[in-house]
Protein backbone atom coordinates (compact mmCIF):
# COMPACT_ATOMS: atom_id res chain seq x y z
CA UNK A 1 0.00 0.00 0.00
CA UNK A 2 1.01 3.51 -0.86
CA UNK A 3 2.25 5.85 1.91
CA UNK A 4 0.13 9.27 2.07
CA UNK A 5 1.40 11.79 0.84
CA UNK A 6 1.38 15.11 -0.33
CA UNK A 7 0.75 15.60 -4.70
CA UNK A 8 0.50 19.32 -6.34
CA UNK A 9 -1.95 19.32 -9.58
CA UNK A 10 -1.24 22.71 -11.42
CA UNK A 11 -3.94 23.50 -14.62
CA UNK A 12 -5.19 25.89 -16.00
CA UNK A 13 -8.85 27.64 -15.72
CA UNK A 14 -10.47 25.95 -18.71
CA UNK A 15 -13.35 23.43 -18.45
CA UNK A 16 -11.41 21.28 -20.85
CA UNK A 17 -8.60 21.02 -19.01
CA UNK A 18 -9.46 20.65 -15.44
CA UNK A 19 -12.74 18.40 -15.79
CA UNK A 20 -10.96 15.29 -17.26
CA UNK A 21 -9.07 14.96 -14.44
CA UNK A 22 -11.31 15.96 -11.61
CA UNK A 23 -12.40 11.89 -11.15
CA UNK A 24 -8.92 11.02 -10.47
CA UNK A 25 -7.96 14.14 -7.83
CA UNK A 26 -10.98 12.58 -6.09
CA UNK A 27 -9.52 8.71 -6.20
CA UNK A 28 -6.33 10.27 -5.01
CA UNK A 29 -7.76 12.17 -2.01
CA UNK A 30 -10.28 9.20 -1.17
CA UNK A 31 -7.17 7.09 -0.97
CA UNK A 32 -5.61 9.24 1.56
CA UNK A 33 -3.32 11.65 -0.40
CA UNK A 34 -3.34 15.74 0.32
CA UNK A 35 -3.99 17.24 -2.80
CA UNK A 36 -3.60 20.62 -3.55
CA UNK A 37 -4.60 22.09 -6.55
CA UNK A 38 -3.76 25.37 -8.59
CA UNK A 39 -5.79 27.05 -10.75
CA UNK A 40 -7.73 30.66 -10.79
CA UNK A 41 -9.95 31.98 -8.36
CA UNK A 42 -12.80 30.97 -10.33
CA UNK A 43 -12.83 27.26 -10.39
CA UNK A 44 -12.62 27.39 -6.49
CA UNK A 45 -15.66 25.94 -6.02
CA UNK A 46 -15.29 23.44 -9.08
CA UNK A 47 -11.45 21.90 -7.11
CA UNK A 48 -13.55 21.76 -3.95
CA UNK A 49 -15.40 19.63 -4.89
CA UNK A 50 -13.05 16.56 -5.49
CA UNK A 51 -11.27 17.09 -1.56
CA UNK A 52 -7.99 19.26 -2.84
CA UNK A 53 -6.70 22.17 -1.49
CA UNK A 54 -7.20 24.93 -3.32
CA UNK A 55 -4.31 26.98 -4.21
CA UNK A 56 -5.24 30.43 -6.47
CA UNK A 57 -3.18 32.04 -8.86
CA UNK A 58 -4.11 35.13 -10.94
CA UNK A 59 -4.70 33.76 -14.45
CA UNK A 60 -3.27 35.80 -17.44
CA UNK A 61 -5.80 33.36 -19.66
CA UNK A 62 -9.89 34.43 -20.74
CA UNK A 63 -12.28 33.19 -18.82
CA UNK A 64 -15.12 33.53 -21.32
CA UNK A 65 -15.48 30.03 -22.21
CA UNK A 66 -16.37 32.01 -26.10
CA UNK A 67 -13.76 30.24 -28.55
CA UNK A 68 -13.49 34.11 -30.17
CA UNK A 69 -11.96 35.26 -26.84
CA UNK A 70 -8.90 33.56 -27.77
CA UNK A 71 -6.40 34.91 -30.36
CA UNK A 72 -5.46 33.00 -33.36
CA UNK A 73 -1.83 34.03 -34.14
CA UNK A 74 0.09 31.08 -32.96
CA UNK A 75 2.49 33.38 -31.76
CA UNK A 76 0.46 35.44 -29.65
CA UNK A 77 -1.13 32.21 -28.35
CA UNK A 78 2.11 30.88 -26.89
CA UNK A 79 2.62 34.07 -25.38
CA UNK A 80 -0.51 34.22 -23.66
CA UNK A 81 0.47 30.36 -22.04
CA UNK A 82 3.84 31.57 -21.07
CA UNK A 83 2.70 34.66 -19.38
CA UNK A 84 -0.12 32.42 -17.61
CA UNK A 85 3.08 30.51 -16.27
CA UNK A 86 4.79 33.37 -15.30
CA UNK A 87 2.19 34.65 -13.19
CA UNK A 88 1.78 31.47 -11.52
CA UNK A 89 5.40 30.88 -10.69
CA UNK A 90 5.83 33.03 -8.28
CA UNK A 91 2.86 31.70 -6.56
CA UNK A 92 4.07 27.95 -7.04
CA UNK A 93 7.57 29.33 -4.71
CA UNK A 94 5.89 31.12 -2.29
CA UNK A 95 2.84 27.95 -1.42
CA UNK A 96 5.07 25.67 -1.20
CA UNK A 97 8.82 26.87 -0.43
CA UNK A 98 8.11 24.66 2.93
CA UNK A 99 5.58 22.71 1.77
CA UNK A 100 7.45 20.52 -0.17
CA UNK A 101 4.94 17.84 -2.73
CA UNK A 102 6.12 14.90 -2.98
CA UNK A 103 4.57 14.40 -6.52
CA UNK A 104 3.68 17.20 -9.19
CA UNK A 105 0.85 16.39 -11.69
CA UNK A 106 -0.05 18.98 -14.43
CA UNK A 107 -2.04 19.57 -17.67
CA UNK A 108 -0.76 19.78 -20.65
CA UNK A 109 -0.60 23.59 -20.61
CA UNK A 110 0.87 24.01 -16.77
CA UNK A 111 3.89 24.68 -17.86
CA UNK A 112 5.24 25.84 -14.01
CA UNK A 113 3.85 22.81 -12.86
CA UNK A 114 6.70 20.92 -14.54
CA UNK A 115 9.02 23.54 -13.90
CA UNK A 116 8.26 23.44 -10.28
CA UNK A 117 8.55 19.54 -10.09
CA UNK A 118 11.91 19.17 -11.71
CA UNK A 119 13.62 22.30 -9.61
CA UNK A 120 12.63 20.36 -6.42
CA UNK A 121 13.49 17.14 -7.61
CA UNK A 122 10.15 14.90 -7.10
CA UNK A 123 8.14 12.77 -9.73
CA UNK A 124 6.80 14.72 -12.37
CA UNK A 125 3.29 13.07 -14.18
CA UNK A 126 1.76 15.30 -17.31
CA UNK A 127 -2.51 14.68 -17.44
CA UNK A 128 -2.97 14.98 -20.38
CA UNK A 129 -6.80 15.68 -21.53
CA UNK A 130 -5.83 15.15 -25.67
CA UNK A 131 -3.58 13.68 -28.07
CA UNK A 132 -0.45 12.88 -26.79
CA UNK A 133 3.04 13.22 -29.07
CA UNK A 134 3.97 10.33 -30.97
CA UNK A 135 7.34 9.37 -32.25
CA UNK A 136 8.14 11.63 -35.34
CA UNK A 137 5.43 14.33 -34.35
CA UNK A 138 8.16 17.34 -34.66
CA UNK A 139 8.63 16.36 -38.14
CA UNK A 140 5.27 15.70 -39.36
CA UNK A 141 3.61 18.65 -37.70
CA UNK A 142 6.62 20.96 -38.85
CA UNK A 143 4.30 23.27 -40.48
CA UNK A 144 3.21 24.21 -37.18
CA UNK A 145 6.05 24.25 -34.77
CA UNK A 146 7.49 26.29 -37.71
CA UNK A 147 4.81 29.22 -37.60
CA UNK A 148 6.32 30.04 -34.16
CA UNK A 149 9.81 29.53 -34.72
CA UNK A 150 9.53 32.33 -37.49
CA UNK A 151 6.15 33.99 -36.97
CA UNK A 152 6.36 37.63 -36.22
CA UNK A 153 7.58 37.40 -32.63
CA UNK A 154 8.65 34.23 -32.43
CA UNK A 155 12.65 34.54 -31.84
CA UNK A 156 11.54 36.68 -28.74
CA UNK A 157 8.94 33.78 -27.16
CA UNK A 158 11.61 31.07 -27.36
CA UNK A 159 14.51 33.48 -26.32
CA UNK A 160 12.28 34.61 -23.08
CA UNK A 161 10.76 30.96 -22.88
CA UNK A 162 13.96 28.96 -22.48
CA UNK A 163 15.63 32.90 -20.17
CA UNK A 164 12.50 31.30 -17.89
CA UNK A 165 13.78 27.63 -17.96
CA UNK A 166 17.06 28.45 -16.78
CA UNK A 167 15.59 30.73 -14.37
CA UNK A 168 13.29 28.56 -12.93
CA UNK A 169 15.93 25.27 -12.70
CA UNK A 170 14.03 23.19 -15.13
CA UNK A 171 15.75 20.13 -15.70
CA UNK A 172 14.54 19.95 -19.57
CA UNK A 173 15.69 23.00 -21.51
CA UNK A 174 15.15 22.58 -24.77
CA UNK A 175 11.60 24.75 -25.56
CA UNK A 176 9.60 22.34 -27.88
CA UNK A 177 10.71 19.13 -25.90
CA UNK A 178 9.60 20.81 -22.43
CA UNK A 179 6.24 22.00 -24.07
CA UNK A 180 5.44 18.79 -26.09
CA UNK A 181 7.72 15.98 -24.37
CA UNK A 182 6.65 14.62 -21.12
CA UNK A 183 9.17 12.41 -19.45
CA UNK A 184 6.12 10.91 -18.14
CA UNK A 185 2.44 11.04 -18.89
CA UNK A 186 -1.27 9.61 -18.13
CA UNK A 187 -3.62 10.27 -20.79
CA UNK A 188 -7.02 10.62 -19.93
CA UNK A 189 -8.61 9.92 -23.63
CA UNK A 190 -9.41 6.50 -25.62
CA UNK A 191 -6.82 5.04 -27.32
CA UNK A 192 -8.95 4.62 -29.93
CA UNK A 193 -9.02 8.29 -30.40
CA UNK A 194 -5.00 9.31 -30.34
CA UNK A 195 -3.98 9.81 -34.10
CA UNK A 196 -0.81 7.36 -34.43
CA UNK A 197 -1.01 5.83 -31.68
CA UNK A 198 0.70 2.76 -33.05
CA UNK A 199 3.69 5.11 -32.51
CA UNK A 200 3.12 6.72 -29.04
CA UNK A 201 6.15 5.15 -27.00
CA UNK A 202 4.05 3.86 -24.19
CA UNK A 203 6.91 3.21 -21.43
CA UNK A 204 6.50 7.09 -20.89
CA UNK A 205 2.66 7.62 -21.78
CA UNK A 206 -0.44 5.76 -20.44
CA UNK A 207 -3.58 5.21 -21.63
CA UNK A 208 -6.26 5.20 -19.14
CA UNK A 209 -9.37 6.34 -20.78
CA UNK A 210 -11.78 8.97 -19.71
CA UNK A 211 -12.30 9.08 -16.08
CA UNK A 212 -15.69 9.81 -15.86
CA UNK A 213 -16.42 9.61 -12.12
CA UNK A 214 -19.32 9.74 -10.58
CA UNK A 215 -21.88 12.73 -11.85
CA UNK A 216 -24.84 11.90 -9.52
CA UNK A 217 -24.82 15.30 -8.54
CA UNK A 218 -25.85 16.36 -12.25
CA UNK A 219 -28.94 14.78 -12.01
CA UNK A 220 -30.58 12.20 -14.00
CA UNK A 221 -33.05 12.17 -17.58
CA UNK A 222 -35.61 9.95 -17.79
CA UNK A 223 -36.55 8.45 -20.94
CA UNK A 224 -40.59 9.53 -21.85
CA UNK A 225 -42.69 6.46 -21.79
CA UNK A 226 -43.64 6.29 -25.11
CA UNK A 227 -39.99 7.40 -27.06
CA UNK A 228 -38.94 4.36 -28.63
CA UNK A 229 -35.22 5.88 -29.36
CA UNK A 230 -33.80 8.54 -28.06
CA UNK A 231 -31.42 11.07 -29.82
CA UNK A 232 -29.14 13.77 -27.83
CA UNK A 233 -28.19 17.27 -29.69
CA UNK A 234 -25.61 18.83 -28.04
CA UNK A 235 -22.39 21.38 -29.37
CA UNK A 236 -20.82 21.17 -26.11
CA UNK A 237 -20.57 24.71 -23.97
CA UNK A 238 -18.83 27.01 -26.19
CA UNK A 239 -19.68 26.16 -29.39
CA UNK A 240 -23.48 27.06 -29.00
CA UNK A 241 -24.04 30.07 -30.76
CA UNK A 242 -26.24 28.22 -33.42
CA UNK A 243 -29.70 29.11 -33.79
CA UNK A 244 -29.43 28.07 -37.77
CA UNK A 245 -28.64 24.16 -36.81
CA UNK A 246 -30.60 23.73 -34.04
CA UNK A 247 -33.36 24.79 -36.09
CA UNK A 248 -32.12 22.43 -38.90
CA UNK A 249 -32.11 19.64 -35.85
CA UNK A 250 -35.54 20.36 -34.97
CA UNK A 251 -36.86 20.09 -38.44
CA UNK A 252 -34.62 17.02 -39.62
CA UNK A 253 -35.58 15.34 -36.11
CA UNK A 254 -39.05 16.60 -34.86
CA UNK A 255 -41.35 14.30 -37.01
CA UNK A 256 -39.32 11.39 -36.61
CA UNK A 257 -41.86 8.68 -36.01
CA UNK A 258 -41.26 7.22 -32.34
CA UNK A 259 -38.07 9.07 -31.89
CA UNK A 260 -38.10 11.86 -28.85
CA UNK A 261 -35.14 14.22 -29.41
CA UNK A 262 -32.68 16.39 -25.78
CA UNK A 263 -31.75 19.40 -27.83
CA UNK A 264 -29.12 20.98 -25.26
CA UNK A 265 -28.63 24.60 -26.97
CA UNK A 266 -26.24 26.19 -24.32
CA UNK A 267 -26.20 29.61 -23.09
CA UNK A 268 -25.63 31.51 -25.76
CA UNK A 269 -28.38 30.72 -27.88
CA UNK A 270 -31.74 32.96 -27.96
CA UNK A 271 -34.66 30.39 -27.15
CA UNK A 272 -36.85 32.41 -29.15
CA UNK A 273 -34.67 32.01 -32.57
CA UNK A 274 -35.76 28.30 -32.54
CA UNK A 275 -39.22 28.86 -33.58
CA UNK A 276 -42.25 26.74 -32.94
CA UNK A 277 -40.78 22.98 -31.58
CA UNK A 278 -42.94 20.06 -31.98
CA UNK A 279 -43.43 18.21 -28.47
CA UNK A 280 -41.04 15.52 -29.62
CA UNK A 281 -38.12 17.56 -28.99
CA UNK A 282 -37.58 18.93 -25.84
CA UNK A 283 -34.65 21.92 -25.56
CA UNK A 284 -32.69 22.31 -22.63
CA UNK A 285 -29.45 24.80 -21.76
CA UNK A 286 -27.67 21.92 -20.23
CA UNK A 287 -28.70 18.23 -19.29
CA UNK A 288 -27.09 15.52 -17.93
CA UNK A 289 -24.87 14.59 -20.34
CA UNK A 290 -23.94 11.18 -19.21
CA UNK A 291 -26.96 10.42 -17.95
CA UNK A 292 -28.92 10.84 -21.47
CA UNK A 293 -26.30 9.01 -23.48
CA UNK A 294 -26.48 6.00 -21.15
CA UNK A 295 -30.21 6.10 -22.60
CA UNK A 296 -29.48 7.21 -26.10
CA UNK A 297 -29.49 5.93 -29.31
CA UNK A 298 -27.75 8.30 -31.44
CA UNK A 299 -25.83 11.47 -30.76
CA UNK A 300 -25.12 14.80 -32.71
CA UNK A 301 -22.13 16.37 -31.42
CA UNK A 302 -19.52 18.98 -31.70
CA UNK A 303 -16.87 15.79 -31.47
CA UNK A 304 -14.71 17.37 -28.57
CA UNK A 305 -12.76 15.12 -26.95
CA UNK A 306 -15.14 14.49 -24.06
CA UNK A 307 -18.12 13.90 -26.19
CA UNK A 308 -16.80 11.86 -28.37
CA UNK A 309 -15.11 9.64 -25.38
CA UNK A 310 -18.61 9.77 -23.73
CA UNK A 311 -20.34 8.27 -27.19
CA UNK A 312 -17.77 5.50 -27.85
CA UNK A 313 -18.14 4.65 -23.81
CA UNK A 314 -21.88 4.35 -24.04
CA UNK A 315 -21.20 3.11 -27.67
CA UNK A 316 -24.04 5.40 -29.16
CA UNK A 317 -23.35 6.33 -33.05
CA UNK A 318 -22.42 9.71 -33.74
CA UNK A 319 -23.34 12.51 -36.01
CA UNK A 320 -20.39 14.42 -36.11
CA UNK A 321 -20.52 18.42 -36.75
CA UNK A 322 -16.81 19.58 -35.87
CA UNK A 323 -17.13 23.52 -34.85
CA UNK A 324 -13.12 23.94 -33.71
CA UNK A 325 -9.64 22.52 -32.57
CA UNK A 326 -9.33 18.85 -32.30
CA UNK A 327 -12.77 18.59 -33.10
CA UNK A 328 -12.07 17.93 -36.54
CA UNK A 329 -9.25 15.44 -35.85
CA UNK A 330 -11.90 13.36 -33.54
CA UNK A 331 -14.82 13.90 -35.93
CA UNK A 332 -12.66 11.55 -39.02
CA UNK A 333 -11.29 9.43 -36.35
CA UNK A 334 -14.77 8.33 -35.21
CA UNK A 335 -15.62 8.14 -38.88
CA UNK A 336 -12.50 5.86 -39.58
CA UNK A 337 -13.62 3.57 -36.75
CA UNK A 338 -17.27 3.10 -38.70
CA UNK A 339 -19.03 4.38 -35.82
CA UNK A 340 -19.92 7.77 -36.97
CA UNK A 341 -20.88 10.52 -40.24
CA UNK A 342 -19.29 14.02 -40.54
CA UNK A 343 -21.19 16.66 -41.37
CA UNK A 344 -19.33 19.97 -41.52
CA UNK A 345 -21.60 23.12 -40.42
CA UNK A 346 -22.52 24.57 -43.80
CA UNK A 347 -23.44 20.80 -44.91
CA UNK A 348 -25.67 20.18 -41.72
CA UNK A 349 -28.94 20.63 -43.53
CA UNK A 350 -32.61 18.72 -42.14
CA UNK A 351 -32.15 16.26 -45.42
CA UNK A 352 -28.36 15.64 -44.46
CA UNK A 353 -28.88 15.36 -40.85
CA UNK A 354 -31.93 12.96 -40.93
CA UNK A 355 -29.91 10.61 -43.74
CA UNK A 356 -26.94 10.60 -41.70
CA UNK A 357 -29.06 9.66 -38.60
CA UNK A 358 -30.84 6.99 -40.46
CA UNK A 359 -28.14 5.62 -42.04
CA UNK A 360 -26.38 4.69 -38.66
CA UNK A 361 -29.30 3.47 -36.36
CA UNK A 362 -30.00 0.01 -36.65
CA UNK A 363 -26.66 -1.02 -38.77
CA UNK A 364 -25.37 -4.42 -37.39
CA UNK A 365 -22.32 -3.70 -38.21
CA UNK A 366 -21.78 -0.20 -36.97
CA UNK A 367 -23.19 -1.70 -33.42
CA UNK A 368 -20.46 -3.73 -33.65
CA UNK A 369 -18.18 -1.99 -33.82
CA UNK A 370 -19.20 0.44 -31.40
CA UNK A 371 -19.41 -2.08 -29.16
CA UNK A 372 -15.67 -3.24 -29.73
CA UNK A 373 -14.52 0.13 -28.82
CA UNK A 374 -16.64 0.78 -25.94
CA UNK A 375 -15.18 -2.65 -24.43
CA UNK A 376 -11.42 -1.72 -25.42
CA UNK A 377 -12.17 1.78 -23.67
CA UNK A 378 -13.64 0.79 -20.32
CA UNK A 379 -10.80 -1.87 -20.43
CA UNK A 380 -7.69 0.91 -20.39
CA UNK A 381 -8.88 1.17 -16.53
CA UNK A 382 -10.16 5.29 -16.01
CA UNK A 383 -9.46 6.54 -13.30
CA UNK A 384 -8.71 3.24 -10.68
CA UNK A 385 -5.65 2.70 -13.53
CA UNK A 386 -4.96 6.49 -13.47
CA UNK A 387 -4.24 6.68 -9.88
CA UNK A 388 -2.28 3.48 -9.38
CA UNK A 389 0.21 4.73 -12.16
CA UNK A 390 0.50 8.43 -10.20
CA UNK A 391 0.91 6.09 -7.38
CA UNK A 392 3.24 4.01 -8.39
CA UNK A 393 5.75 7.05 -9.57
CA UNK A 394 5.43 7.88 -5.83
CA UNK A 395 7.21 4.54 -5.24
CA UNK A 396 10.19 4.49 -7.67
Amino acid sequence: MTRPAHILMVSIPAHGHVNPSLAVITELVARGHRVSYVNDPSFRETVESTGAAFVPYPTKLPLDDDPNSWVEDPVALQELFLDDALAMWPVLLEAFADDRPDLVLYDIAGFAGRALGERLGVPVVQLSPTYVGWEGFEQDLAEVFEAVRTGPGGAEHYRRFADWLAEAGAVERDVDAFKSRPQRAIALIPRALQPNADRVDEQRISFVGPCFGDRAHQGRWQRPAGAEKVLLVSLGSAYTNQPDFYRACVEAFGDLPGWRTVLQVGKHTDLAELGEVPDAVEVHRWVPQMSVLAQADAFVTHAGMGGSSEGLFHAVPMIAVPQGVDQFANADALVGHGVARRLDTEAATPQALRAALLELVGDPAVEERLRGLSAAGRAEGGTARAADLIEAELVR
